[in-house]
């Protein structure tokens, strides 16, 4: 059983629910507080010992590649200027020379296609995939939780969480076998079923472990739900042959891919900072009572 060394993250979208905001800036380097949602994935990738960082971007996302590379001008102003904390955490930010790889995704065809783009750079390792839009709240990172789950079990691996029956329409959604409360045998998986026709209301979250006979299935090019080639179709392929889990992480889960959950997101993240949860909670509070 191969380590899981490499991720893939998936930042190729148009963003076009966050018009005009999107326009010039990736949807994935919108702040939560103080720091851009592609950054929470990198660092959940890096705490659980990933190695390299493969990132399947698209026009218009030179932004993401400029925030994680060196800034030498930034750093000397901050030396100046005696700012050695915030020195030291933007150096912290940035991964080691090499460490990140981008290709890209030249049509927007779906999430199951911007996967099989870094096939190449997979080969015939097993690998994570991160998308940044979901963005979770834990005291433990899920893909830390993930990966301890795979060095236990093998095979594939997603994140679950329940949802409403009525939201199925959504998600990807499994038929649960054996289930202990916490791991989950994955039977099958439809992708955005509809709620009488929904397996069950475990839904999968952003965040896999996926073996490399999947980019096989993927570079089919069959097309899905939503005119797209699905991610989850070709992990339907996979199911018995192998090992295939879904894991209810711990934590709280931010639909960032819309403007309620990224607000939600930015007042949650901001109530879990001592430096400002206070004030935040006081004009949160004042907010509420004006309008």
């Amino acid at each position: 059983m191969k380590p899981i060394r490499k991720a893939i993250f998936p930042v190729g979208g148009l963003g076009t629910r966050f018009l005009p905001a999107t326009k010039a800036l990736p949807k994935e380097m919108l702040p939560i507080v103080d720091k851009p949602l592609i950054e929470y994935a990198v660092e959940e990738a890096r705490a659980a010992g990933i190695e390299e960082i493969i990132f399947v971007t698209g026009r218009g996302k030179s932004a993401i590649e400029d925030h994680f590379d060196a800034h030498a001008e930034l750093e000397d102003v901050l030396r100046d200027h005696d700012r050695h904390d915030m020195l030291e955490e933007i150096r912290l930010s940035q991964p080691e020379p090499g460490q990140i790889v981008y290709v890209r995704q030249m049509e927007p065809l779906g999430l199951g296609h911007a996967v099989w783009c870094a096939r190449y750079l997979v080969d015939d390792e097993p690998f994570a995939v991160l998308l940044a839009d979901d963005l979770i709240l834990s005291e433990r990172p899920c893909l830390v939780e993930m990966v301890e789950a795979y060095e236990r079990h093998g095979g594939n691996l997603v994140a679950l969480m329940e949802v409403p029956p009525q939201d199925t329409c959504r998600y990807g959604v499994i038929a649960p076998g054996e289930d202990d409360g916490r791991l989950v045998e994955v039977l099958d998986l439809v992708e955005k079923p509809q709620p009488e026709a929904a397996p069950s209301n475990l839904a999968i979250v952003g965040r896999y472990i996926l073996q490399p006979a999947i980019m096989d299935h993927l570079g089919l090019g069959v097309v899905g739900a939503g005119n797209e080639i699905q991610l989850t179709d070709s992990m339907v392929k996979l199911i018995g042959n192998g090992p295939f889990h879904g894991l209810r992480f711990s934590g709280t889960r931010f639909d960032c891919g819309t403007k309620v959950g990224f607000l939600e997101a930015n007042v949650a993240f901001a109530l879990q900072r001592g430096d400002m949860a206070a004030e935040v909670r006081t004009r949160i509070t004042r907010i509420l009572d004006e309008f």
